[in-house]
């Protein structure tokens, strides 16, 4: 999981905020989990890789040296 968070701010109808509340709390979900699954999914659909902030480094590879 992500260990930094950055805000999203977004403007969305009254009604269609208050019924993706309700089936959010119906699902035993925040709205923030479901959005945040819903950005994951459409980043993977669109073949778009990240790393998560948080990540550590990869350890370094080690490199053949060419024999001459």
């Amino acid at each position: 999981m992500e260990s930094k968070t950055a805000r999203l701010t977004l403007l969305v109808d009254p009604a269609k905020k208050a019924a993706f509340e309700r089936l959010c709390a119906q699902q035993d979900k925040t709205p923030s989990q479901v959005v945040r699954q819903l950005i994951r999914d459409y980043l993977a659909a669109h073949g778009v890789s990240y790393v998560p902030s948080g990540t550590p480094p990869a350890p370094a590879r080690k490199t053949a040296r060419s024999k001459r």
